[in-house]
C-alpha cells in the first residue's frame, strides 16, 4: 500500500493525493465489536460550542478497539486488516483459538495468517504483545501503556513508535518521537513494531468538500472577526492589533506551557526539544 495520485481531470483531481487502500479488507466491520459513533459536532452536553469549525461529516460506526491486549498465552490469527475511519492508522481482526475475535491496531509488516500472541511468554516478534522489562533494547514499540493494566496511550497514530533506551531499577527508559526520554514501569505492555500507514502524513486532501466528509468545517481566521469576537480583531487593514497571537479566549499561541502535572515530573528524564 502507498500513495494514490488521479489524472487531473478537475481542478480537485491534480493536487488530491489519498491513501491506496487496495490491500485492506473490502466489506463492512466486524459488527459484535462496533458501536455507533454519535456525532456532537464539537458541542457539550448543553449544545454550546466548546470546540469550533467541527461539524458533519460521514456518518461512521465506531470499532471497538481493544488497548489493553489482556489476553494473554493465548495465539491468535490475523483473519484481516481493516481501514478505520476514526483514526489514522490501520486496525487488524484477530481470531483466537477460543474463537474469540479482537481488533487491535496493525503494525507495519503483518500480514493476513499471521499468528500473534500477548503476555510475558510471547515470542520477540512484530505484532507480539510483553512487558517492557521482556522487551530487548533498541526495539521500536507502539501502544505502550503509562501504568501497568491501564491499557495502550502512547504511540497509537499512524506510522508512529516510540524505542526503548535502556533501564533503570523496576523502570524502562523510552525515547519518544518528540525527543522527551522518561521513565515507564517495566511491568507495562507494549506491543513490538512500528504502527501501519505511515504515508497518512503525504496525502493532500484536494478539496473542501472531503475535509467536510472528515467534520471539519470552515475556519475564520481571527483577524478578519470584529474586536467583539476575536482578540485580533478590527483595525484598519489586515493587522492584529499589534499584540502576539491569541487564541479566542486570550491564551498565548506561542508556546505557551500548559503541563501542569508536577506529580509525574520526576519521571520526564529530559523535555522535548531540550538538547
Amino acid at each position: 500500500m502507498g500513495l494514490k495520485q488521479f489524472k487531473p481531470y478537475t481542478k480537485s483531481t491534480r493536487s488530491t493525493i489519498l491513501i491506496d487502500k487496495s490491500g485492506l479488507w473490502k466489506g463492512k466491520p466486524y459488527k459484535p465489536l462496533t458501536s455507533q459513533n454519535k456525532s456532537v459536532k464539537g458541542r457539550n452536553n448543553l449544545g454550546r460550542i466548546t470546540a469550533r469549525n467541527h461539524g458533519g461529516g460521514h456518518k461512521q460506526k465506531y470499532r471497538l478497539i481493544d488497548f489493553y491486549r489482556k489476553k494473554f498465552d493465548v495465539k491468535g490469527t490475523i483473519e484481516r486488516i481493516e481501514y478505520d475511519p476514526n483514526r489514522s492508522c490501520h486496525i487488524m481482526l484477530i481470531k483466537f483459538e477460543d474463537n474469540e475475535r479482537y481488533y487491535y491496531l496493525a503494525p507495519q509488516k503483518v500480514k493476513v495468517g499471521d499468528v500473534i500472541q500477548n503476555g510475558p511468554n510471547s515470542e520477540i516478534k512484530i505484532g507480539n504483545t510483553l512487558p517492557l522489562k521482556d522487551i530487548p533494547v533498541g526495539m521500536d514499540i507502539h501502544n505502550v501503556e503509562l501504568q501497568p493494566g491501564g491499557g495502550g496511550k502512547i504511540a497509537r497514530a499512524a506510522g508512529s513508535s516510540v524505542t526503548i533506551s535502556g533501564s533503570d531499577g523496576n523502570y524502562s527508559i523510552i525515547k519518544m518521537a518528540s525527543g522527551e526520554i522518561r521513565k515507564i514501569d517495566s511491568r507495562c505492555l507494549a506491543t513490538i513494531g512500528v504502527l501501519s500507514n505511515p504515508d497518512q502524513k503525504n496525502i493532500s486532501i484536494g478539496k473542501a468538500g472531503r475535509s467536510r466528509w472528515l467534520g471539519r468545517r470552515p475556519h475564520t481566521r481571527g483577524v478578519v472577526m470584529n474586536p467583539v469576537d476575536h482578540p485580533h480583531g478590527g483595525g484598519e487593514g489586515k493587522t492584529a492589533g499589534g499584540r502576539h497571537p491569541v487564541s479566542p479566549t486570550g491564551v498565548s499561541a506561542k508556546g505557551l506551557k500548559t503541563r501542569d502535572n508536577k506529580r509525574t515530573d520526576k519521571f520526564i528524564i529530559r523535555r522535548k526539544g531540550k538538547k
